[in-house]
């Protein structure tokens, strides 16, 4: 086994990027233009046009001094740190490329990518938490989120405290306190405070400034990270960073892959929360393999294009579900009823996304009947690929949280989850108006 370096306090450095050009004329350029070469020196790849596959598993030194000097920066017998890359379970240069583009999305400082995005919200949490820590986090989140803090951490010590996503500064400051009172009582801190907004599969919105000046007030900023899985909205409808967030994960298989077709993960945020993860991916594993990375490259050049026509196919399909007599409710964003949901999409948000929970007339039976008689949507989890989803998270996503947790958060047998694609919207509305018709 290949295990170059300590990997838990010394990360693999990166190698040093040619300086970027990011301004024409004192001009920021925008995300959308840095994404076409953003990170990649044709000169290094024979003038090829975009990055190739780099399928190797261990990387060359051009003699055996400078191997000797690259692990002495490493080791820190040599001051000045090291650049360049050693063996792929580190990092590779389609990786590299691809975390310099995703940080640019965020505002971040640095990025780092996993082979799903579960893995990089395990191995993020992993990285801050000890024995008799606990973790704050808001309600609902994604199933495997909360099963991994509920039934995985809590057999290696680490609890947990909750709140729903919509509470107040009160609400929060109650929730830390306890929380900082039951660390205290086992011996440890409070690692974490994670955020999940817009919630899965709720829309619900957590005010992350909110979060942030409790826990400014309450805890230690440099011990207690705020994390944000931004999934729903990221990257094109909300910037966490801008509101306070320190660290912001992602579902890459989601909009930023966008076509359904791999899977991967990241998490960003300034360099002294990124070092930690990092070097606990290189000692477990986990990073995007050279193939995914180079297919979420040609993604990124696209996901602008493809997140505003999804967004506006959501708003096209929302207007005619919300008069329709069997419809119940709709959980999209763009049609918010509550006051202080509203002051948080104002403030955080800049786009309504293209996933929304549909609330038909009735239960599982006629949510079952809908999905069912759908004929350009297709029945799956997952969103934001190309693709109409519908899927049933009760039964499905959600069918592993308990049937008393799932009602209190809203998380019904009527409620249908839609990730609306790409299509024509007259066709996706077509599509609705036939299914529904079959309830």
């Amino acid at each position: 086994m290949t295990d170059a370096i300590d990997a838990v306090d010394q990360p693999t450095p990166r190698r040093k990027p040619k300086e970027p050009i990011t301004t024409i004329g004192g001009r920021p350029m925008k995300p959308s233009t840095l994404m076409m070469g953003y990170g990649y020196d044709p000169v290094l790849s024979e003038g090829s046009l975009k990055p190739p596959i780099f399928l190797t598993s261990t990387f060359a030194f051009e003699n055996a001094a400078a191997g000797k000097r690259h692990f002495e920066g490493i080791t820190g017998k040599r001051a000045g740190g090291a650049e360049g890359l050693v063996y792929s379970r580190f990092n590779g240069p389609n990786q590299e490329i691809l975390e310099d583009r995703l940080a640019i999305w965020d505002g971040a400082e640095d990025a780092l990518s996993f082979s799903s995005g579960m893995t990089a919200i395990c191995i993020l949490m992993m990285a801050f938490v000890s024995q008799g820590d606990v973790i704050v986090h808001s309600g609902p989140l994604y199933a495997a989120s909360e099963g991994f803090v509920a039934r995985v951490l809590s057999k290696f010590g680490v609890t947990y405290v909750d709140f729903p996503a919509g509470a107040t500064r009160e609400e929060i400051d109650a929730v830390l306190a306890k929380a900082k009172a039951q660390a205290e009582a086992n011996g440890g801190k409070v690692a974490m405070i994670y955020l999940e907004s817009p919630a899965n599969p709720t829309n619900a919105l957590v005010d992350v400034e909110v979060v942030t000046a409790a826990r400014d007030a309450a805890l230690d900023l440099a011990v207690t990270p705020i994390a944000i899985d931004n999934t729903f909205l990221g990257p094109l409808w909300q910037r966490p960073i801008d509101n306070g967030a320190d660290i912001v994960c992602y579902s890459l298989t989601k909009y930023f892959g966008g076509h359904s077709d791999l899977v991967a993960g990241s998490v960003a945020g300034a360099k002294k929360w990124m070092d930690p993860v990092r070097a606990l991916r290189n000692t477990m594993g986990g990073i995007a393999d050279p193939n995914t990375a180079w297919m979420l490259l040609r993604s990124l050049e696209t996901v602008e294009l493809r997140m505003q026509r999804a967004g506006e196919n959501a708003a096209k399909v929302c207007e005619y579900l919300r008069s329709h007599p069997k419809v119940e409710g709709l959980g999209y964003l763009g049609f918010i009823q509550d006051a202080r949901q509203q002051d948080i999409f104002d403030r955080h948000c800049s786009g309504a996304g293209s996933t929304f929970s549909l609330f038909i007339k009735g239960g599982e039976a006629e949510s079952f009947a809908f999905l069912d008689a759908l004929k350009v949507a297709k029945l799956a989890v997952s969103l934001g690929g190309t693709e109409t989803l519908a899927s049933h998270p009760a039964s499905m996503t959600h069918l592993s949280v308990p049937d008393e947790r799932k009602a209190a958060l809203g998380i019904t047998d009527n409620l249908v989850r839609i990730s609306i694609g790409i299509e024509d919207p007259d066709d996706l509305i077509a599509d609705f108006e036939q299914a529904l018709a079959k309830v």
